[in-house]
Formats: structure tokens, sequence, C-alpha cells
């Protein structure tokens, strides 16, 4: 089953969520994102689920 995480400024997933995220599962992470204050950790979390396997994509100009 695919899991859908998306991480933006004023919505995430549990860091644990994301962290756990692999094969099968997408993150995507909104411009806007990097202005939370715990965007650090979430981005350590991506990369543990995309050594897991998970599919990431850093949103640049896709429509909301």
């Amino acid at each position: 089953m695919t899991t859908l995480h998306l991480i933006d400024s004023a919505n995430a997933p549990a860091l644990g969520d994301v962290r756990a995220a692999g094969e099968g599962d997408c993150i995507y992470i909104r411009p806007d994102a990097t202005s939370r204050k715990d965007f650090p950790k979430y981005w350590e979390a991506v990369g543990v689920a995309l050594g897991r396997g998970a599919l990431v994509c850093v949103m640049n100009r896709e429509e909301s």
C-alpha cells in the first residue's frame, strides 16, 4: 500500500511516520516547508526514508 506524505509550512506527518516510510511510499516537500522551525529534523527523516526506498519529491513550481 502506498502512503503519501506532504510536508509544508502548516502541515506535516509525524516525524516517526516520515522516518518509517519506505518502498512504495511517497514524500512531497513543498518549498515553504523550509520555514518550519523543525525542518532540519524532517530533512533528516526524509533522508532515512529515501534510504529505505521511499520516493522523495522536492517540489518547486508544481501546482498545489
